[in-house]
C-alpha cells in the first residue's frame, strides 16, 4: 500500500492529492492513508499535507526502492521486483535463500549497508550506509553449469556501460573486479546453485562504491580502493546508476541466454581491460607466478605468458591476479 500511494503522489507532479481521492482509487479509508502517509514520511519522504487539499510530495530520499529506481529503469524482468532493505548482513545471503524458493528470476536483493558484506576467497566488503550499491541479482537461467562463469563478465560489461553513460571510464580488471585509476571501485561475486547439467539458481552480488569519501576508507584499503565521488568530486544518483546497471545487465543478458552470445560482454570487458598487455602476478594457493597477460579469449578466459615463454588459459574463478607495482 505504501508504495501505491508513492507512486500517487509521484504522480502529482507537485500539486495536492486529496485524502479522499487517494482513498478510493486504493480502496482503504482515509484513517488508513493518513496512518500509511505517516509511515512513508518515516522512510524518509517529505509530505506536505493541508486541510482540505489533501497531500503533496516535496522530496524523495536517497534510497534504493523499486520507486525511486524505476523511473530510470528500462527493463522488462530485471529488477522489477526489488525487495529492499534498510540494513542486512549480506545481500547475497539473502538472494540465495530467495533462490531455494519459488522467487521470479530477475529479482534483486538490495541494501542501503551490509554490515558482513562478502567478496571472493571469503574477503570482506566494506558498505556504509547509503554511500553505495549493494544488491545482487537472483538468476535462473537455462544454462549448463560450466557456463555460468562468463554471468561475472555480463556484471562486468554491465557496469561498465553503465558509468560510461555517466561520463565516467572504468576498466575490467578480470575477471570480477572494476577499476579507476588502478584502484578497485566495484566488485563482483557470483555464486551458484546447481546439478551436474542444471543450474537451480545463480547469485550474482554486485557492490559499487558510489558516494563514499576517500577519508572513509580504512587504513588497510585506502591505497587500492576508490570511489566514484573520490574520482569525480562530485556526488553520483544511486538510483539512476542502479537502473542503468540493470537496464545494461538485461540486454547482455539476454543476449547471453537467448540468443547464445557471450561476446557483447567479453568484447566490452577485453576493450576495456585494465590487465591486457600488463605484468601480473598469478596468486594460485600459495604460488604466486609472474606472466604477461596477452588476451581475453572469446570463451572469457584470460591468456597468459609464463617467464619461460610458456602460454596458458586461466579460467575465471581459479586465481586471483595482482599488477607487479601495484593492485593492478
Amino acid at each position: 500500500m505504501k508504495s501505491e500511494i508513492i507512486k500517487l503522489l509521484k504522480k502529482g507532479d507537485n500539486a495536492f492529492i486529496s485524502g479522499q481521492d487517494i482513498s478510493k482509487r486504493l480502496g482503504v479509508t482515509r484513517s488508513a492513508i493518513w496512518k500509511y502517509v505517516n509511515s512513508i514520511r518515516d522512510d524518509g519522504y517529505e509530505i506536505e499535507s493541508v486541510s482540505n487539499k489533501g497531500y503533496r510530495l516535496i522530496s524523495s530520499p536517497d534510497i534504493l526502492t523499486l520507486e525511486e529506481i524505476e523511473p530510470y529503469l528500462k527493463t522488462n524482468f530485471i529488477g522489477r521486483n526489488i525487495i529492499h532493505f534498510n540494513s542486512i548482513e549480506s545481500t547475497n545471503s539473502i538472494a540465495k535463500k530467495l533462490g531455494d524458493s519459488s522467487e521470479v528470476s530477475g529479482s534483486i536483493v538490495i541494501a542501503e549497508e551490509q554490515t558482513n558484506g562478502r567478496g571472493r576467497l571469503g574477503r570482506s566488503w566494506i558498505s556504509p550506509k547509503h554511500k553505495g550499491i549493494w544488491m545482487s541479482i537472483l538468476l535462473k537461467p537455462d544454462l549448463n553449469p560450466i557456463d555460468a562463469v562468463n554471468l561475472t563478465q555480463t556484471a562486468a560489461a554491465a557496469i561498465v556501460k553503465a558509468t560510461e553513460e555517466l561520463g565516467i571510464k572504468t576498466l575490467v580488471k578480470w575477471p570480477n573486479d572494476i577499476v579507476i585509476n588502478n584502484k578497485k571501485v566495484s566488485g563482483i561475486l557470483t555464486e551458484m546453485n546447481a546439478e551436474l547439467t542444471r543450474i537451480n539458481y545463480v547469485v550474482v552480488g554486485l557492490g559499487i562504491n558510489v558516494n563514499i569519501d576517500e577519508w572513509e576508507f580504512p587504513e588497510d584499503i585506502k591505497d587500492t580502493a576508490t570511489s566514484l565521488k573520490t574520482y569525480t568530486n562530485s556526488s553520483i544518483n544511486r538510483q539512476e546508476l542502479t537502473a542503468k546497471i540493470l537496464n545494461s545487465f538485461e540486454e547482455l543478458y539476454t543476449k547471453f541466454i537467448d540468443e547464445n552470445n557471450i561476446q557483447a560482454s567479453i568484447n566490452i570487458c577485453r576493450e576495456n581491460s585494465a590487465v591486457i598487455g600488463k605484468d601480473i602476478i598469478i596468486i594460485n594457493g600459495e604460488k604466486n607466478i609472474e606472466a604477461h597477460v596477452l588476451d581475453i579469449d572469446n570463451r572469457g578466459r584470460l591468456l597468459v605468458e609464463y617467464t619461460n615463454g610458456r602460454q596458458e588459459y586461466i579460467i575465471s574463478g581459479e586465481v586471483s591476479i595482482r599488477g607487479k607495482a601495484n593492485y593492478i
